[in-house]
């Protein structure tokens, strides 16, 4: 483990919940010394205690540890607030509906940034029938390659993982697709909104400022 809590995180969420050092130390069967200790780095709680302490808080342990605490919204998330996080030592990809704290190889990993596609991502989204057709005009070199593309709805989520020399391209069933992701091993996450009007082109728009400019005329148009 390379990470332990903190004298600081246990006051603030002590603190938080207007909690005494003394109510803490009843709850644990400690004494209020120990925990005023803890708070000064003075000592550190042993390590069966770390779940009672979580517990008196209201979190879990991981959060506990990395002093970072989740707002519990996610009892009512849902796919659209889908957060991705790749693992820079060994590309293990996850995802999580809302708020998490997770860790690979040691490495507590940060949620991908999302940005729009771009002149080096373009994506084309065509309508095959009940299915998207997913295409990005990208690389797929060893040193350069798109890793998964993904297609999320309210309800779920359909993720595809490439590889390097393959083609960057899957397909996902329509069934009420809202927004398609993919990841550059190098440059991130991007995303593009499926719009009425533009998933059931023909063909995708190579020119990223046309593309968009259309993307808000339909939702004018459709909502």
């Amino acid at each position: 483990m390379n990470q332990y809590v903190t004298g600081t995180t246990i006051k603030e969420l002590r603190e938080q919940r207007k909690m005494t050092q003394l109510q803490l130390a009843e709850i644990l069967g400690v004494s209020d010394k120990t925990v005023s200790k803890w708070e000064t780095a003075k000592g550190y709680p042993d390590i069966t205690l770390l779940e009672p302490i979580a517990d008196a808080f209201g979190v879990s342990v991981p959060e506990l540890i990395s002093g970072h605490q989740i707002k519990n919204a996610n009892v009512s998330a849902n796919m659209m607030r889908s957060k991705f996080y790749v693992c820079p030592a060994c590309g293990n990809v996850l995802h999580s509906m809302g708020e998490a704290v997770i860790h690979c190889h040691g490495i507590q990993l940060l949620p991908a940034e999302t940005e729009l596609s771009d002149e080096k991502h373009k994506i084309f989204i065509e309508r095959v029938e009940d299915e998207y057709y997913v295409r990005i005009e990208h690389d797929m070199t060893k040193q350069h390659y798109i890793s998964f593309i993904a297609a999320v709805s309210s309800d779920r989520i359909d993720m595809v993982k490439l590889y390097p020399e393959g083609n960057p391209e899957a397909r996902f069933k329509i069934s009420g697709v809202k927004k398609i992701y993919f990841y550059c091993n190098r440059d991130g996450l991007f995303s593009m909104d499926v719009v009425k009007g533009i998933d059931d082109k023909e063909s995708g728009y190579d020119n990223s400022q046309e593309r968009r400019e259309l993307e808000r005329a339909a939702e004018i148009l459709f909502g």
